[in-house]
């Protein structure tokens, strides 16, 4: 404490500071609209502080959240890297600005390169200034103990962390102990004694765990398959050359045979047949995986989620892992597996065993202190029925996979383009980002496999669609709700944030058009991004996928894609070392001698066309019609057609080639979403997107006008001429950034996880091993990543939800607290208010 009786001044002195004082005063007051302070300055910046979802708010149309999105250039900054939440309304001091524009500038295209790759400035600034510096954090990993009921008594796997069995295909119960009977025929009838026709339809012997259908006791070859028309009579011909009807209610009983001259199968000597010894049905194949041969003679690997990552056996598609691991692919260890054991995403870890680890009916828990990097994502381990029993109960091989093994028990990769859903899942489980920690999370993966679901829809009388009108939009949606009920009865994360810091994946034609209304708020992983913006309906001329009928009870009235929360992931393509080899991709200009090319269904207009005038939209009709280079039903070509543009439906076996010596490459839906953006990027060529308001790969996070050209539809007759006005600068400008993005649109990372495998399991290293073990640019998955980590800093719906106090790993400039974002904003807007009060006393 102090008074004025300790200083030595006069009144005088005192009156005269104090009028000087009150001078200032008057003069900061009427100036201060004129001037304004320091502070204000740096309020006016901080109220863009908050980047959007997407960082633009350009390109196709887009939904806004309810919540709003603040868009701006710059960004405030607390100083250490952790996230802190308060409830103190109080005017907090404003943190230091830091310019990313100045370090890093976007190009005349407004696009920042991070990587390689030209992302939308805002977002590229970020990744630049940020994702390139993280660290890793320390953290507590949670190693599950829970025992499960009979350990589910040899029918199924414990999920420790839950002490919960998930029984292997025609098993249930708590303890696995039911046993159900999985019919492969519906009842029968006088008329229809086998029932009505289903994929599993059988004469012979059904294995009514899994609902398929084998030759049976009794037969030379008890475990060969008798799939669909295989058992069952053919009738000839109605017109010679014509095809062979099945009859369904005659069983076919010749396939028992013995004799050498009749149409065997069940008895029929491989050998024998190859030399020609003796005759069998043609109509029947080795279908089911784990077989191979014309005549399913070699047992092989089936094929299950990362091969159970060596910690099990793969049963037809199911998981059975050793005791002391869990998981879909049995990549998770329990208290009771070998620390020496745990996957690399678990290692170096410093573990704290409890002072009694005495076995007991829960056994114990152990936490596990690891070093990781953020983003870090949770896995759902949900019950089969969503991932391993529709794998495990498949009755064609290809279905929903994107490799098989042949009789050496090498990888033969396959062209399913839904096959990019299990490479994700594979990524994930296998990435050093996954967690086992709910509480350190910042995402949740809900593994559902809908490119499953929607394959085996109906194949059998347990995947019926009766009670779904025959939609299989509809089977599906209700695939995903019961997922949601699962992970909202089991554990405590989705109320966190009502979801929306979950992912789930959407693999078929029009992605989350089907999906439940209760997860909406979710991210979706999906290939077919419709804004609804313009084409406001079900797209596909495929009835069963179509979804304008599933009730809005249901469904809700969500659009298919949100670009401020979604992203599309490029389609599955397989790994080819031919194209690798012969880097078609790097193809020069002066060697792309095509300007414009087309290659796939034109429609009804052409011999073997769809003959839906809904399909594509009628895109690709149009296309075809100004610029067709094929003759169509009528002998015409399209109406401009030119000699270096080709638009073409006939198939050839140089597409690849054709791409490579093409500029521009089209890229029009088909039923929903097409791989064409895929095979253009692939192949070095400028893709050219005509579908209005409908999202490509990356699209709301990469900057496309650096290397591709959206058309109008209603711009397609002008096509070629938008095409040929780019200059030479321009065009060699994209088909550069083509070059530095195309292996963003690869697999790699699940490519390589294969190929660790066959090189540990067989010693095996094959040509398409070689070739990817040799790219070393960012993937599809690496690419997820980087958009995730982004979005974990400055997606606006963080600003709404308290979270505990978390270590990012991030410098301070980067880890913004969205809490102190929000005060800023505050006083922001209070500082505005000011100034324009003042304003108006001065008038």
């Amino acid at each position: 404490m102090f008074s004025l009786r300790n200083w030595k001044f006069s009144y005088t002195l005192a009156a005269a500071i104090g009028l000087i004082f009150a001078l200032l005063s008057v003069i900061r007051f009427f100036l201060y609209p004129v001037v304004p302070s320091l502070d204000y300055f740096s309020l006016s910046q901080a109220q863009t502080s908050c980047l959007p979802v997407d960082g633009s708010t350009e390109g196709v149309k887009k939904s806004t959240p309810k919540n709003g999105s603040i868009r701006g250039t710059q960004m405030i900054f607390p100083v250490n890297g952790s996230i802190e939440r308060s409830n103190d309304d109080a005017d907090q001091n404003l943190l230091p600005v830091v310019d990313l524009n100045v370090q890093f500038p976007a190009d005349l295209h407004n696009s920042v390169s991070y990587r390689g790759a030209p992302w939308k400035a805002e977002i590229g600034r970020w990744l630049s200034g940020c994702n390139s510096n993280t660290k890793a954090v320390k953290m507590v990993e949670k190693i599950g103990g829970k025992s499960c009921k009979n350990e589910c008594s040899g029918q199924g796997i414990c999920n420790y962390e839950l002490g919960q069995c998930s029984c292997f295909h025609g098993f249930s119960g708590e303890g696995c102990s039911e046993r159900l009977n999985l019919s492969c025929n519906y009842p029968g009838s006088k008329g229809e004694p086998y029932g009505h026709w289903v994929v599993s339809i059988c004469s012979a012997q059904c294995d009514t765990t899994r609902a398929m259908c084998f030759c049976g006791e009794g037969t030379k070859y008890p475990n060969r398959p008798v799939a669909e028309g295989c058992g069952f009579k053919l009738n000839l011909p109605a017109q010679p050359g014509g095809p062979s009807l099945t009859d369904w209610t005659k069983p076919d009983l010749d396939i028992y045979t013995t004799n050498a001259s009749v149409r065997g199968w069940c008895n029929v000597d491989p050998a024998e047949a190859y030399s020609s010894k003796v005759q069998f049905k043609e109509e029947c194949d080795c279908k089911y995986d784990g077989l191979w041969g014309r005549f399913c003679e070699t047992p092989v690997e089936s094929v299950c989620i990362n091969q159970c990552s060596g910690n099990g056996q793969c049963r037809g598609g199911f998981c059975q892992c050793k005791r002391g691991w869990y998981g879909v692919d049995c990549s998770v260890p329990s208290a009771l597996s070998s620390i020496r054991e745990w996957p690399r995403w678990l290692r170096p870890a410093h573990v704290n065993v409890p002072d009694s680890t005495r076995t007991t009916e829960n056994l114990f828990n152990l936490n596990a202190v690891v070093q990781k990097k953020r983003p870090l994502v949770y896995v759902y381990d949900l019950p089969p029925d969503f991932n391993s029993l529709l794998l495990e109960g498949r009755h064609f091989k290809l279905q929903c996979v994107n490799r098989i093994y042949d009789h050496r028990n090498a990888t033969i990769w396959t062209d399913q383009l839904y096959g990019a859903q299990m490479a994700i899942y594979e990524s994930i489980l296998a990435s050093p980002y996954r967690t086992l920690n709910g509480e350190e999370a910042d995402y949740f993966f809900v593994p559902v496999l809908d490119s499953c679901i929607i394959t085996r829809a109906d194949d059998a009388p347990h995947l019926s669609m009766q009670d779904h009108q025959g939609l299989r939009s509809s089977l599906t949606l209700e695939f995903y709700k019961k997922a949601y009920d699962h992970i909202m009865m089991q554990y405590p994360y989705w109320n966190h944030s009502s979801g929306r810091d979950h992912i789930w994946s959407f693999s078929w034609d029009e992605g989350a058009c089907y999906a439940p209304k209760e997860i909406w708020n979710s991210m979706m992983l999906v290939h077919w991004g419709n804004t609804n913006s313009k084409h406001n309906h079900s797209t596909t001329a495929y009835w069963a996928d179509n979804w304008n009928q599933i009730s809005s009870q249901r469904r809700g009235s969500h659009p298919c894609f949100d670009p401020d929360k979604d992203l599309v992931l490029p389609a599955w393509k397989r790994p080819d070392e031919g194209s690798l080899n012969a880097k078609l991709w790097a193809r020069p200009h002066e060697e792309r001698k095509t300007l414009f090319y087309f290659n796939g269904n034109l429609g009804p207009a052409y011999e073997h066309g769809r003959p839906e005038a809904t399909y594509s939209m009628g895109i690709r009709q149009k296309v075809a019609e100004e610029f067709g280079s094929s003759p169509n039903k009528e002998g015409k070509l399209g109406k401009q057609h030119a000699e270096d543009v080709v638009v073409t439906p006939l198939r050839t076996d140089h597409y690849y080639q054709e791409l490579a010596n093409s500029v521009f490459c089209g890229v029009m839906p088909g039923d929903g979403w097409s791989g064409r953006m895929e095979d253009s990027i692939l192949h070095g060529c400028v893709p050219v997107v005509i579908q209005d308001g409908i999202y490509l790969p990356y699209e709301n996070v990469l900057n496309y006008e650096s290397f591709a050209v959206r058309i109008h539809e209603d711009e397609i007759p002008n096509l070629i001429n938008i095409l040929r006005r780019f200059n030479e600068t321009e065009v060699e400008f994209k088909l550069g950034n083509v070059r530095k993005i195309w292996q963003r649109f690869l697999y790699r990372d699940s490519v390589l996880l294969e190929a660790e495998r066959q090189n540990a399991t067989l010693g095996l290293v094959e040509d398409w091993a070689r070739k990817f073990s040799e790219l070393s640019e960012d993937d599809v998955f690496a690419t997820l990543v980087q958009v995730l980590h982004y979005k974990l800093h400055n997606d606006p719906w963080r600003l709404e939800v308290v979270f505990p106090k978390k270590e990012f790993g991030v410098p301070g400039e980067c880890a913004r607290s969205l809490t102190e974002c929000i005060n800023v904003n505050k006083a922001a807007a209070k500082g505005a208010a000011i100034l324009n009060n003042t304003w108006i006393i001065n008038q």
